[in-house]
């Protein structure tokens, strides 16, 4: 069965959301690497070496989590964080 125009608009707007969500969180990793003056890691990995370190958890169990679950585990520290201008112009309206 073919996929509907208006499917297709909402599938198109669900993984432009999911994508801006975890472009997001890279760039929050960043400024988090930054904040907790990390040499080595930024990102992603900034989030689970700060989750390794704060939480005590195992590299393999960090790098298991989905984008979701990190979402999920900094939704503490990701409140009230604004992302940085520069990110505006790669997905305009987030």
């Amino acid at each position: 069965m073919a996929r509907s125009d208006e499917g297709t608009a909402i599938l198109g707007r669900l993984h432009h959301a999911q994508g801006a969500s975890a472009y997001h969180l890279e760039l929050f990793g960043d400024q988090l690497a930054k904040r907790e003056g990390y040499k080595e890691h930024d990102g992603l990995d900034a989030i689970r070496y700060y989750l390794m370190l704060e939480h005590g958890w195992l590299p393999r169990e960090v790098r298991a989590m989905s984008v979701d679950d990190l979402q999920f585990a900094t939704a503490e520290l990701f409140s009230g964080w604004t992302t940085p201008k520069a990110s505006h112009d790669a997905y305009p309206g987030f």
